[in-house]
């Protein structure tokens, strides 16, 4: 904004400002341009990073140099374009290595029973099909059949379809054979995949039970790897408690930042949520 007693303009980075409770400031600007060079498409010009920090070049330059410094970013000699340097790709491979999606989706899926009308887990994949792995009863909606250990239906559950869309089949070939013929379906339609694969959320409804919804959502790895689903079952009619309904989209794109994968990005149900 222009400063009218002085008649220029102040950065909204400016270090003379009032820090936010709690926080060191100049750490917390540094961390903000670490954001930028991160979450751009390649490396950028120092005016347009000063430009998505919205401070000014002076600013922009002083905390890019310290960064070089210590390796937490580089400059191309050519254009003198900004990038990560290679301290900060070690210390963004020391925090994958430390992250378990699973433990983070067990704990979108805990936090989701408890306000919404519907029973959540996660499920992963073995040999004999989805396996629930965590399970929560909801407080409105409760679902007391399942437990932890138990196997889904391949064809005939959100999570199996789920996980059909994102392996190989010959992953999926070996986990039909081995499911009791009493729970096994048809295979689906390449049609029904394909709709799972671009919207990232399976759903059926009275499929286990009649009037009941289960819906499931991939979550992958930084590799962009299946590595679990999450899943709720509701009855998504009900007026019983808060409403489920697009909670299950929430998580997982919430579950995707944390863990760096890009496929979120790709879905149709991905939420309009900061």
């Amino acid at each position: 904004m222009t400063n009218r007693k002085f008649g220029r303009t102040q950065d909204k980075t400016s270090e003379s400002g009032p820090s936010r409770k709690g926080t060191i400031q100049s750490v917390s600007i540094a961390a903000r341009f670490l954001s930028i060079l991160a979450n751009s498409e390649g490396p950028l010009a120092l005016g347009e990073i000063a430009r998505r920090a919205e401070t000014g070049s002076s600013t922009a330059h002083r905390y890019l140099s310290s960064l070089q410094q210590e390796g937490l970013a580089t400059q191309e000699a050519g254009t003198g374009h900004y990038d990560l340097g290679p301290a900060a790709l070690g210390i963004g491979l020391a925090a994958l290595q430390r992250l378990d999606p699973i433990e983070v989706a067990a704990r979108q899926m805990k936090e989701l029973a408890g306000r919404v009308a519907a029973s959540a887990g996660v499920v992963v994949w073995t040999e004999r099909g989805p396996t629930v792995v965590r399970w929560y009863r909801g407080a409105y909606f409760s679902i007391s059949s399942l437990s932890l250990g138990d196997v889904l239906p391949i064809d005939n559950s959100a999570c199996g379809l789920a996980f059909q869309a994102f392996l190989p089949p010959a992953m999926v070939k070996v986990a039909r054979r081995n499911q009791p013929s009493r729970t096994r379906g048809k295979p689906p339609r390449r049609e029904v995949l394909q709709d799972i694969r671009s919207s990232g959320l399976a759903e059926l409804s009275s499929h286990l039970i009649t009037e009941v919804t289960g819906q499931a959502v991939p979550v992958f790895d930084a590799q962009n790897e299946i590595v679990c689903a999450m899943t709720i079952v509701a009855d998504l009619g009900s007026t019983i408690g808060p409403s489920a309904d697009g909670a299950l989209a929430e998580a997982g794109y919430a579950v995707a930042k944390a863990t760096g994968t890009t496929r979120w990005a790709e879905f149709s149900q991905r939420p309009d949520i900061a």
